[in-house]
């Protein structure tokens, strides 16, 4: 690449059509580090009328796959696996026919991609099970700004605590994610009831309306919380520092993920992580989290978290380690890696790609 050529990477999105929802935020932050940190050899247009030298799609919409073949005839293509059929199947309630149609129409949009980025590296393996070439598929983890993640200090805690109407002194327990039954809004509740001394708060709502998984449900739950369990509906994302600021852990059930925005806010704000023992974590988070497999695991660890002060301060460095690990430099780079070896084209990646080596 030469010192006065910029390459165009062309981020089609429809991201922002639906609020609180994790994929809106990862685009916005993927698209600002690359727009910043790699400016000097690429310029990134942002659903730009023509395709780039590389065409990112970070969402599937329809008119997406229509533009393939155009996008294709002028340079690279690459899609962003946000979800797959399994973590849709816990997410949205369709009939089965829409749904046979929807999987079909995803893993084909992913196969029309000449690579794909996922978040996670265990899902390599599974895209690999639907038939997608495991060579063409790179990891890159998410990226979170510090500038608008960051720790507030114990005054500014008990502050935001009373303006959400919440107890300043009471030991508090956060969790942030769209109201589904994957995300273990029932576990959260449970362990609620269980522990009436601690305040807990969910931020998040129904960003699919009625197709939610466990909408009635979880509708009745809200009509009838445990005294203790505060539901703040869809928070902006400009608002979400102080949600996750207004706690003393960061406490997500979630049965399957990929890697959650909300994991890397809250490692940002400086507090400790309480997630699911589940496959998905542990090449990604290591020993950065706390983890149980049942609610009688997460109760003892929320009680010991509350009450033995230096396995807190262990908790709370554990998560600081992970906001370290995935910083900006380390991510840009991989990026930087990723797109300069695809416009370069006279270097493209090797098979399997070394990104996803990176991580360790």
């Amino acid at each position: 690449m030469n010192g006065t050529m910029k390459y165009t990477i062309n981020m089609r999105s429809a991201a922002d059509k639906v609020k609180g929802q994790g994929v809106g935020s990862a685009y916005e932050e993927q698209v600002e580090l690359v727009r910043s940190g790699l400016a000097d050899r690429f310029e990134v247009l942002v659903n730009g009328r023509r395709p780039g030298d590389i065409t990112h799609y970070h969402t599937l919409n329809p008119t997406f796959f229509m533009e393939i073949p155009f996008a294709k005839a002028k340079g690279v293509t690459v899609g962003y696996v946000h979800f797959l059929p399994e973590t849709v199947d816990q997410s949205l309630r369709m009939p089965k026919p829409l749904r046979k149609l929807f999987y079909r129409y995803m893993l084909t949009f992913y196969k029309r991609m000449d690579y794909l980025v996922t978040v996670n590296p265990y899902f390599i393996g599974r895209l690999a099970a639907y038939g997608v070439d495991p060579s063409k598929v790179v990891y890159i983890p998410n990226f979170v700004n510090e500038q608008d993640f960051f720790p507030i200090d114990g005054a500014g805690k008990r502050a935001l605590r009373q303006e959400y109407g919440l107890d300043p002194d009471r030991f508090t327990v956060v969790c942030a994610g769209q109201l589904q039954t994957r995300k273990g809004v029932f576990d959260f509740a449970a362990c609620a009831r269980r522990l009436p001394e601690v305040q807990f708060v969910w931020a998040g709502g129904f960003s699919f309306g009625k197709m939610t998984d466990g909408y009635e449900d979880i509708r009745k739950l809200m009509e009838n919380p445990p005294e203790n369990l505060h539901f703040t509906g869809i928070v902006a994302r400009e608002r979400m520092n102080g949600i996750y600021n207004l706690g003393d852990v960061m406490f997500l059930p979630s049965y399957e993920e990929l890697f959650p925005m909300t994991i890397l806010e809250a490692m940002n704000a400086r507090i400790p992580l309480l997630l699911r023992d589940i496959p998905i974590y542990e090449n990604i988070l290591f020993d950065y989290y706390q983890r149980a497999t049942d609610n009688d695991g997460f109760v003892a660890l929320l009680e010991r978290l509350r009450n033995d002060p230096a396995f807190y301060r262990k908790a709370q460095g554990d998560s600081w380690r992970g906001h370290q690990f995935y910083n900006r430099e380390h991510v840009l780079s991989m990026w930087d890696s990723f797109y300069t070896g695809l416009a370069a084209q006279e270097n493209p990646l090797p098979s399997p790609s070394p990104l996803r080596h990176l991580i360790g």
